[in-house]
């Protein structure tokens, strides 16, 4: 046979191909390492080829950032509220963990794709048909992505990845640390102990501050339904406690 006959045709390009690559070129080597030209390359095409399936590499971007999106487990309407909120906070959380350029880009886009819609749509609305009026679930929402980011953005930087591994790491700052500085110091120095023996476990701390936050938004329910039940600038007619 011969070597020509053999050959196996390189599959057609196609949008879904592009966003899935430069996802994969994301992923290995950041949005630094992320460029038309080298993505084409990771593709075997010339640049021009791209420009009939995204528009730029902000368009690029805009389809990557919906791929993100669609691996986060969005509330259902057969949940609680809070089950809902616990549910889809952990999920986000391990998106970006596998996805880590696109901490800071998930709330950015200008013309975001379905699956962003999607999930927006379904957070809003497992708050709304629990009882939650605009104005607090949009207080709900904000600070639940504000911890999630936030706690995203960083586990970006940290130098480890498991507790075995941020065991290792305190052991070596305290290995460093003079030990005059236990005089100046100790609580930190107590910190950086505890972390050295039983190290630190991220995923555990996440959940522990998720729960933390749930807890006091239903703490803050009746409060909340109050206080919205008076019109800006009316005094409450309820009776003093």
């Amino acid at each position: 046979m011969s070597r020509e006959g053999s050959s196996t045709p390189r599959p057609g390009l196609t949008t879904d191909r592009v966003i899935d690559a430069g996802l994969a070129l994301a992923d290995s080597d950041g949005l630094d390492g992320l460029s038309m030209r080298t993505l084409a390359q990771r593709l075997g095409v010339v640049p021009m080829a791209l420009y009939k399936h995204v528009a730029n590499k902000d368009d690029l971007l805009d389809g990557m950032v919906d791929r993100v999106w669609a691996e986060v487990e969005a509330p259902s309407a057969d949940q609680t509220w809070r089950e809902g909120m616990r549910r889809r906070s952990v999920s986000l959380r391990r998106a970006l963990l596998r996805h880590r350029w696109a901490v800071g880009l998930m709330e950015s886009r200008l013309r975001p794709g379905f699956a962003n819609l999607h999930q927006h749509n379904a957070m809003m609305g497992c708050l709304r048909r629990s009882g939650f009026s605009f104005r607090t679930t949009v207080h709900v929402t904000s600070v639940l992505d504000a911890y999630v980011y936030g706690f995203a953005l960083q586990e970006k930087t940290l130098p480890f990845d498991t507790p075995e591994e941020s065991g290792a790491v305190a052991e070596q700052k305290l290995d460093a640390t003079p030990p005059e500085f236990a005089l100046h110091f100790p609580y930190l120095l107590e910190v950086v102990s505890e972390l050295a023996r039983a190290g630190y476990d991220y995923d555990e701390e996440f959940v522990t501050g998720l729960d933390l936050i749930l807890d006091a938004v239903e703490r803050a329910r009746p409060d909340w339904a109050t206080a919205e039940a008076t019109p800006a600038g009316e005094p409450s007619t309820a009776p003093d406690s």
